[in-house]
């Protein structure tokens, strides 16, 4: 594929991740990282004496100039590298380093990271330099408010380097825990969700950004991730898309690079830290993406054409097997059972020690709903050591009971109505989705009495996972129509008999769409139709439900044939009698 050799400062996961990558591709790799063991290693044997990889610590100069004289390109898995040494390499021997040194150097000190985004006019929380004294945090403390996040600014990762000041009285607490090292201060930000963007970016500067994922922490660490980002907010993937993209234009040198963001109350969004490199909130691309994080950054630093980022499968998550202790048997336990869930991926690291809060490796699930997805999730929650029912709950909440009247959490077809009148023609599409094991919510829209409501349920449906609509209406029936001009979801409009002129005038003016804006329109009354054209639509992304349509449809063949037999056993005027 590329006749070039790739040299890789650091070893660990993200190496180990890089170098399975790169032998599809054929592509040599040398690894410096301390031990002959280490994760990435084990991947990767050298195809030849001069390829052997290195013994030595990928923050040691001399190391790293030794692993540059072997390679043609070098790049990084890990931010906390020797910036000088690259930035000397680079000048004296011309070899190409991704990122470049410049950007190592920027990112590598949280503080300079801050500052470089601000003065590119890209969203960052208030923040200040602070000294490790009583004096100058509780300074930053009057101008930035309580509590405040004090943050390590080198040397940092998954929440190490990081204290909560919630009161002035912490601060000599805070300061022994930071360990006197530089620091700087951010003011507090309430954020609702984290997100994060994988954005990779080639030596000519072509930017692509991966699906937006949200990450959920726990004890700081990464501990599960979703893709895509579900929100009622439809611009809210775009725009969070956008700021990477700019983030990561501001920098120079290829390869993929990690932002990760918070997402506030009111819809703005914070760039938090930037990490050079593959990172945690990108695995799920390995399974779930068409070209992985870690394929996409070989292709960026070798100037190859980039691969998509698109997603192919509707729904993906990944979760993180972190040590419990320096016993394996949790591990192996969750591994295990991850084995009987369809759409698991196991990924295990090959790390010789487990400790607690140690990262052992990740399971990334795929599924075709996201309410697959919740179902596939929670007997691994469940394995977990530390989990509780109400953890559990949270992230893969069990599906309503069939016929029980509750919207499931993630539904695949929203069933909408004018009125709550309307409501006994539309429970039977409620039915045949459940008969069908469609999860779907219903309730209450109407397009004349909420017109705001109206809108905010169409253009939120497509990014809440909603994949199609069934809305019924009587009298003027407005609603199918409006709901089809204001989402690209496919709108199946049921007209509801009224008292006047017994639904014709509904079904008139559901059918009658102008030109451009379609809805599928079932007869009057009939939400048994409705359902079953929700189960056929969706049978397109969802193969399973056409085998199960295919039964539907031969238990209605075998229901006419049994009539037939009682037909001609009793004869038509007894049958008669006994059907009145």
């Amino acid at each position: 594929m590329s006749e070039k050799i790739v040299g890789i400062l650091g070893g660990g996961q993200l190496g180990r991740m890089l170098a399975a990558s790169a032998s599809l591709l054929n592509v040599k790799v040398v690894i410096l990282d301390a031990g002959d063991n280490g994760p990435a290693k084990q991947i990767l044997a050298p195809s030849e004496p001069r390829l052997a990889h290195i013994d030595g610590s990928f923050a040691d100069p001399q190391k790293i100039r030794e692993l540059a004289s072997k390679v043609d390109v070098l790049t990084v898995e890990i931010e906390h590298v020797d910036a000088a040494a690259l930035e000397d390499i680079q000048t004296t021997t011309g070899l190409q380093i991704h990122p470049s040194p410049s950007a190592i150097r920027i990112i590598q000190d949280k503080f300079r990271q801050k500052e470089h985004l601000a003065s590119n006019h890209l969203p960052v929380s208030d923040f200040v330099a602070v000294d490790s004294t009583v004096e100058s945090i509780s300074a930053a403390a009057t101008q930035l408010g309580l509590p405040l996040m004090l943050k390590s600014r080198t040397l940092a990762y998954d929440g190490r380097g990081n204290f909560v000041l919630r009161e002035l009285s912490q601060v000599p607490e805070a300061i022994a825990f930071l360990n006197n090292r530089p620091l700087y201060a951010e003011k507090w930000v309430p954020f609702t969700n984290e997100i994060a963007v994988m954005v990779v970016r080639t030596v000519d500067g072509e930017l692509q950004s991966y699906p937006v994922a949200e990450t959920v922490h726990k004890d700081n660490i990464c501990h599960l991730v979703f893709a895509p980002l579900r929100s009622r907010d439809a611009s809210l993937s775009q725009r969070a898309r956008t700021i990477a993209e700019n983030a990561i234009r501001s920098f120079t040198g290829a390869g993929i690079f990690g932002v990760e963001m918070f997402l506030m109350q009111d819809g703005k969004i914070f760039i938090n830290e930037i990490a050079p490199r593959p990172h945690n909130s990108g695995h799920y691309t390995i399974e779930a993406c068409e070209t992985s994080q870690y394929e996409n950054h070989l292709r960026a630093i070798l100037a190859l054409p980039l691969g998509s980022t698109a997603l192919k499968v509707p729904s993906s998550a990944m979760l993180n097997l972190i040590g419990y202790s320096a016993n394996m048997s949790e591990i192996t336990a969750i591994t295990t059972a991850a084995l009987a869930v369809p759409g698991a991926s196991v990924h295990l690291y090959g790390k010789a020690e487990c400790r607690k809060g140690r990262k052992m490796g990740h399971i990334t699930v795929v599924a075709p709903s996201d309410a697959e997805l919740r179902a596939r999730l929670r007997p691994l929650l469940q394995a977990l050591p530390d989990a509780t029912p109400a953890e559990v709950d949270r992230f893969a909440p069990p599906p309503p009971v069939p016929g029980a009247g509750f919207a499931d959490a993630h539904p695949l077809v929203g069933i909408i109505m004018g009125s709550d009148s309307d409501l006994p023609v539309m429970l039977p599409a409620a039915r045949i989705l459940d008969r069908f094991g469609v999860p779907y919510e219903l309730t209450i829209v109407s397009a004349h009495r909420t017109p705001d409501r109206l809108v905010e349920y169409a253009r939120s449906a497509a990014a809440r996972g909603l994949r199609t609509v069934i809305a019924g209406a009587g009298g003027a029936a407005h609603l199918p129509g409006m709901v089809a001009a204001m989402t690209a979801l496919p709108v199946i409009g049921v007209p509801v008999k009224g008292s006047t002129l017994d639904g014709v005038d509904s079904l008139h003016s559901i059918v009658q769409m102008p030109r451009g804006i379609p809805v599928a329109t079932v007869a009057i009354n009939n939400g048994v139709n409705a359902g079953l054209l929700a189960v056929r639509i969706l049978s397109a992304g969802i193969p399973g439900l056409i085998g199960a349509m295919d039964e539907y449809m031969k238990e209605m063949e075998q229901e006419v044939l049994g009539k037939v037999e009682k037909l001609q056993e009793v004869g038509w005027e007894k049958y008669v009698v006994k059907k009145t």
